[in-house]
Formats: C-alpha cells, structure tokens, sequence
C-alpha cells in the first residue's frame, strides 16, 4: 500500500512537469487541444472531460489488436501508413518537441534501433505537434529513425490506439502488427528490454500472445514499484 502511494505521488509529479511544458509551449504557439494526463499508467481508453478544448478529442476507442492504418506525412511531406512498417519487430512512438520525458527518451530509442538491427527492429516517431517546430528540432536533433508528423492529426491517432492525449507512449507491435504492449509516459532501458525479449519469445514461437501481454503487464508494474521505492528511499 505504502509503494502504492508513493507510485501515485510520482506520477503527479511527472503531471506536474509535464505540465509545466506544456503550458510553456503553448504561450508560443497555436493550440492544438492536447491535455496533459497522469504519466507511467497501464494504457487505457481514453475518456472525455468538459471543456471547449476538448471538443475536438476523438470519441474513445478500445486499444485494437493491431497496429491500425493510419497516414502521416514525414518531414519531405510524403504520406506514409503505419502499416508499411508491419513485418518487422515496431515500436510507434508518440512524442512533441515540448515533452521533456519525449525528448529525454530519445537517445534510447535510437541504442535500442541498433541493438536490435539483426531484429529488424524499426521505430517510427509520430511527432503530434505542428510542422515548423518539427521541423527545427529535426534541424538540430539527430532522429536516426522515421519520423511522421501528426498536427491536428495527431489527436484522431492517438485515439485510434485508445489512449488519453498524453505523450510521450510508445507501442510496441510483433512482425505481424499485433500490439503486444503500450507504454505511457517516458521509456525506461529496463522495460524496453523486457518487452523486447518477450517480443522475440513471440517470434520464436516460444511464448503466445496473450501470456506475453500478461508478462509484460506484470513486469512494467514491478519495474514501477522499484522506481518509486528507489526514488523515495534516495530523498
């Protein structure tokens, strides 16, 4: 119970930050009606609030079986399917130049692309923010993956996975695009490795789709747990 509270303390504390970003960016530029939602929870519907910003939020879909067929342009203006990447081991993640866990992530997106190269391994970036920031952080950013650029998009994407408007989360797909799990709020090593692995065990034919979305499930809470037990045991 007390790991409970002290997982539910950090994760508004991380709303907090994100926040914070959030409202940073957007006293520069057009709103785009994102809404900051609590960090590190298990993937959900998402469920609408009052509020003008929300009126242009999709309604709430369940989080599909499979990667879904959605189209984006990249940064030269092409249109690309999500889809073109099934066939491969994917991870989709959705990021903004605002987010600070989006960017702080990042380089480990990028080490987890070369670890896993004999995988196939590919990740996508889905960037819900608006093309000219997009556009200079790229110009500085070294992004040694696919980046799509969602804008107004963004928001119907994101419920197409059935998840809150909260970023950054990654989802991760087997070569056939069946989703084996979602990830809200800033990647960790720790969990990549284990979704991974499980994602290989799937592969190999050595674990079945639902045992590995369990496994999973059960392994991001413990690695939570260890987190906030870790970090209140360092104050």
């Amino acid at each position: 119970m007390h790991v409970g509270r002290v997982a539910l303390t950090l994760a508004l504390i991380g709303l907090i930050g994100l926040a914070a970003g959030f409202l940073s960016y957007r006293l520069a530029q057009p709103r785009l009606p994102l809404r900051p939602a609590s960090l590190g929870q298990p993937a959900a519907p998402a469920s609408p609030t009052a509020g003008a910003a929300d009126e242009a939020v999709p309604a709430p879909r369940p989080v599909p079986t499979d990667v879904p067929e959605i189209t984006l342009p990249d940064p030269r203006g092409v249109r690309h399917s999500l889809r073109e990447y099934v066939g491969h081991p994917l991870i989709v993640n959705f990021w903004a130049t605002w987010c600070a866990p989006c960017r702080r992530e990042m380089p480990l997106l990028a080490q987890l692309r070369r670890q896993y190269h004999r995988d196939g391994l590919e990740i996508v970036g889905v960037a819900v923010d608006f093309a000219p920031a997009v556009h200079e952080f790229l110009r500085t950013a070294a992004v040694p993956y696919p980046v799509l650029i969602a804008e107004q998009d963004g928001l119907a994407a994101i419920g197409q996975f059935g998840m809150e408007a909260v970023l950054p989360f990654s989802v991760f797909a087997d070569h056939h695009g069946h989703i084996v799990a979602i990830k809200a709020g800033e990647l960790h090593p720790e969990e990549a490795r284990d979704i991974l692995a499980a994602m290989r065990a799937i592969d190999a034919g050595q674990l079945e789709l639902p045992a590995a979305r369990e496994q999973i499930s059960a392994q991001l809470a413990s690695l939570a747990a260890e987190r906030a037990k870790a970090q209140q045991n360092a104050r």
